[in-house]
């Protein structure tokens, strides 16, 4: 029977019949090269949500509402698509929220921004995968 080699760095294994790696080195370095282009898509996504989120609240403060211009939002870095779920309103309003910062697009290329979406009278919640 020919001898088992590492899944990684390609020693030949000594111990159990059903070992893949020869350390636990080997078997981190595999599983992190694995699984990172995975993990840079999710953590692209978090950054771009925590940043809306964090905009948001700098913005509203300790306001419960405040209005404000979209450009400004967005030459800080602020990205209308990233956010964390919606909300239709009794009124056919929708709100994107991130986390629990909310915005609402009005007139004249202004958004409304609000925190606690519970306090919204909420017709339907839409998932972010709707």
């Amino acid at each position: 029977m020919p001898d088992k080699t590492c899944n990684e760095c390609q020693k030949i294994i000594r111990g159990r019949s059903d070992k893949r790696f020869c350390d636990d080195n080997c078997r981190n370095a595999y599983n992190n090269r694995k699984n990172s282009s995975q993990d840079n898509v999710l953590r692209m996504i978090n950054r771009k949500l925590r940043r809306n989120r964090n905009i948001l609240q700098e913005y509203l403060g300790e306001e419960k509402m405040i209005k404000v211009n979209k450009f400004k939002l967005l030459t800080e870095g602020f990205t209308l698509d990233f956010h964390t779920h919606t909300i239709l309103t009794n009124k056919g309003q929708t709100y994107f929220f991130c986390y629990e910062y909310g915005f609402l697009e009005i007139e004249n290329g202004l958004l409304l921004i609000v925190k606690n979406n519970k306090n919204l009278k909420q017709q339907k919640v839409l998932n972010a995968n709707t």
